[in-house]
């Protein structure tokens, strides 16, 4: 699996994760927080449904690094569909990404933010998305405080 760096291109999970140790290593006193999030955006003329997964590493109050996978799928028009496929990418970096570091340190405190909020259509499926989420041992945040999914991998599907 591929991830971009903006400012360091394309890096394998193994690379990501390295940047991010070398991140926290530049300001071991800070705390830092790990919030992954996925978006998706349908191209109706291309039949396809592009998912975006994000992940930042937040030196907490002093800026951040993030990194993200963008893959195309089959068009997914199934609304319920796409946010469980969004929660899913999301929980399996969770998984990948704890597998790579080996330190519970870091990874206890793992965020996900659901492209999913109480105005709109998506209101119905916030119960079972967050219970998911918080089943897997993982804090969930929703729109509006669900910067990483609603902002950054959304900035990303548009392509």
């Amino acid at each position: 699996m591929d991830f971009v760096s903006p400012t360091r291109g394309k890096l394998t999970l193994a690379q990501v994760a390295q940047a991010m140790l070398d991140y926290m290593a530049e300001a071991p006193q800070e705390d830092y927080k790990i919030i992954i999030g996925s978006d998706s955006q349908n191209k109706e003329s291309r039949l396809k449904t592009t998912f975006v997964t994000a992940l930042i590493v937040h030196r907490v109050g002093k800026g951040a690094r993030y990194f993200f996978h963008r893959r195309s799928r089959p068009i997914v028009k199934n609304m319920t569909q796409r946010m469980f496929t969004e929660a899913s990418l999301s929980l399996l970096l969770c998984k990948e990404l704890r597998e790579l570091l080996h330190d519970e340190k870091l990874v206890q405190n793992l965020e996900v933010h659901l492209d999913v909020g109480q105005n709109g259509a998506t209101e119905p499926l916030i119960k079972e998305l967050v219970g998911w989420v918080e089943g897997s041992g993982y804090e969930a945040r929703i729109k509006p405080d669900s910067f990483v999914a609603s902002k950054v991998a959304d900035r990303y599907t548009r392509y």
